[in-house]
């Protein structure tokens, strides 16, 4: 074991300091200045682009504690695959890492009352800011993201070089060998099912009446982490479902939580065809970060460099949303940029052309195939590398294209009916170049497409997207378009903004002068 005489001085103070703060004192500002400001300072200066000591040559500033040591591991182990890019091992080794930790955190964890050791555990041991929760949460999934991307790529590879021998019998690339030898051993690396595990348990035992603050935190994090998770995997009703219990308080005091919920439920909303709720998450979101921008106010978050591509995404699934729901309500300034981003790609839609897969692509999430494949398979000559070496993101890209094609026929069907208040059947089916037999029930589908689940304050009801009603009787149909709303209040404020703007101008010229 190295003596933790070889650091300097304020490396063992960090590192003590940490410890102290979040098993004894527990003072939120000390361990927040530490955990944001200290930290990023020590590293910066002695551990720029390498590993900080291991959690046995520092475990003396913290009297051996196993948990603290082992959030001191995760937290320098995301440190360093920060910096280096992580092979095979470190993946499997950055699992261990969050097992132990996570495995330490559920034996510290409260008891219910009446419990046989919840007086023992009844007084709070550890204390994390939220932002720390939420970091390791984020990380332990980001982690998970990385691993089954990288399994998917090292399978196709041994596939594809198996499978273009040709009989010459030559040697798999070391690399990609070594990569599966350790993947076979080690199948349980990174499984799905113990991911979800060990969310779900952070959720029960910070659910309880008995939980301290540390484990509430964790609970709820961990609820904005599993949502994430479930739309990784492409099951959007359960992503949404988990987050029906979250609060929002804490969520929006933790702005990279904030905004992972709300880019997750907003692909997940849209996938499942809740275009209104949708527009009102993003366009939510999108709005706070406009003007966070404008006052430099994220720039102040550690990590802020990833805010403005997360931005440019959502606003992506913005023009995408608002071109085929246009009922939903969007804010003026969010509906500009979204003009000014992807003029190009809307009017390729307008002309009948395929834009709105170059938007999903952009804006999509990475998703993921979780199941671990027959490595074996991968080796033998003329391996295939599908069904398993199928992107998932693709999968995901095809099943939302069949929903944009249906909605190509659509949008004609709604232009032309717009310019009517009745039309017959016949002539308009003829517009859309079909027969009266195979239009009639487009007219149906018509009004199941835009039938859509919507939030309310007591719970989901049926809505539409659609922005004009109308009905078939005696080989006619008749159209209502929907009442527009004239909306005066935006156009004061945005008004407001602009005269403040043009003061702020003036302003500077004085001082200029």
């Amino acid at each position: 074991m190295a003596s933790d005489d070889l650091f300097p001085d304020s490396v063992k103070d960090f590192v003590f300091d940490l410890h102290d703060v979040s098993r004894r004192s527990f003072i939120p500002s000390e361990q927040h200045s530490l955990y944001v400001g200290s930290f990023r300072d020590v590293t910066a200066k002695y551990f720029p682009t390498s590993a900080w000591p291991t959690p046995a040559q520092i475990s003396s500033e913290c009297g051996g504690d196993p948990l603290f040591l082992s959030l001191y591991a995760e937290l320098t182990l995301r440190h360093l695959q920060s910096v280096k890019r992580p092979n095979v091992h470190n993946r499997i080794e950055g699992w261990h890492t969050y097992r132990q930790l996570f495995d330490l955190l559920l034996s510290e964890a409260p008891e219910e009352e009446g419990g046989a050791d919840a007086e023992k555990k009844k007084k709070e041991s550890l204390y994390l800011v939220p932002e720390w929760c939420f970091d390791i949460l984020h990380e332990f999934l980001y982690q998970f993201q990385g691993f089954c991307q990288f399994r998917t790529t090292t399978y196709c590879a041994a596939a594809k070089f198996s499978s273009d021998n040709d009989g010459e019998n030559k040697a798999i690339p070391s690399h990609v060998a070594d990569a599966i030898d350790a993947l076979n051993s080690n199948r349980d690396a990174w499984a799905v099912e113990t991911v979800l595990y060990y969310l779900h348990r952070l959720v029960a035992v910070g659910s309880g009446s008995n939980a301290s603050a540390t484990y509430r935190y964790l609970a709820i994090l961990s609820l904005v982490t599993i949502s994430r998770l479930e739309c990784l995997l492409g099951d959007y009703k359960a992503a949404i479902s988990a987050l029906d219990v979250s609060a929002e308080e804490l969520v929006n005091g933790v702005f990279p939580a904030r905004l992972s919920l709300a880019y997750h439920a907003g692909v997940s909303y849209l996938m499942l065809r809740r275009y209104k709720d949708a527009v009102g998450v993003l366009g939510g979101i999108c709005l706070f970060m406009q003007r966070g921008f404008k006052t430099g106010q994220l720039r102040k978050i550690p990590g802020s460099e990833q805010f403005n591509k997360l931005f440019d995404r959502m606003i992506a699934l913005l023009a995408i949303l608002t071109h085929i729901c246009p009922t939903a309500i969007l804010d003026d300034s969010i509906a500009s940029i979204v003009r000014d981003k992807h003029a190009n790609n809307l009017s390729k839609i307008e002309s009948g052309e395929e834009g709105y897969e170059d938007l999903f692509v952009f804006a999509c999430p990475k998703f993921v195939n979780a199941a671990v494949p027959d490595y074996a398979q991968a080796l033998k000559p003329g391996a295939e590398m599908m069904p398993y070496g199928q992107d998932a993101y693709k999968l995901q890209v095809h099943h939302f294209m069949n929903e944009m094609t249906a909605h190509q026929t659509l949008r004609k069907m709604r232009s032309y009916m717009s310019l009517y208040t009745s039309i017959g059947v016949e002539k308009l089916a003829s517009f859309n170049d079909m027969k009266v037999e195979e239009f009639e029930p487009w007219l149906t589908c018509f009004k199941h497409k835009v039938r859509q689940l919507e939030r309310g304050e007591g719970g989901d009801k049926m809505g539409t997207a659609m922005d004009i009603h109308y009905y078939v009787g005696e080989n006619l149909v008749h159209v209502d378009e929907a009442e527009k709303v004239r909306r005066f209040e935006t156009f004061f404020m945005k008004q407001i903004a602009n005269n403040d703007d043009i003061l702020r101008q003036v302003e500077r010229l004085r001082m200029d002068v």
